[in-house]
């Protein structure tokens, strides 16, 4: 069983960036880890939690949340405000019979699919583009 530790997400920038995400909680089986931005409310944040379906199918779920934060000036006092959050999650069921070699397979896939050079997922989840 994974330990609640740091993790390291790096992005898509010209020059990539790691961003270290430190953990923060773990309830009811949901453990959050997050990026400190040093305004609370701005930083991103990415869950995982994992249990069974009542039909005993393994099921773990991701979730990454990032907000975009922008200071707000009413009557000459500033306060940070989200203006958008981009949410991101993906869950993923096995059948409890599954070997770890398909688990692992599945989520190696589900990896790639999410490769730049997927230009099919890509173009849609980047640009927004529609599929022909």
């Amino acid at each position: 069983m994974p330990q609640l530790q740091n993790l390291v997400l790096t992005d898509r920038a010209a020059t990539p960036v790691a961003h270290t995400f430190t953990p923060k909680s773990k309830e009811n089986g949901v453990a959050v880890v997050a990026k400190s931005t040093g305004v609370p409310i701005g930083d991103p944040k990415y869950t995982i939690s994992t249990g069974k379906t009542a039909a005993g199918r393994m099921k773990s779920t991701v979730k990454l949340a990032v907000p975009i934060v922008q200071t707000q000036t009413i009557n000459g006092v500033s306060t940070p405000v989200v203006v958008r959050t981009a949410y991101v999650d993906a869950t993923f069921s096995f059948a409890s019979d599954s070997s770890l070699q398909e688990r692992k397979d599945a989520v190696g896939m589900f990896a790639s699919s999410l490769a730049s050079t997927a230009t099919l997922v890509d173009g849609v989840l980047t640009a927004g583009e529609g599929i022909w």
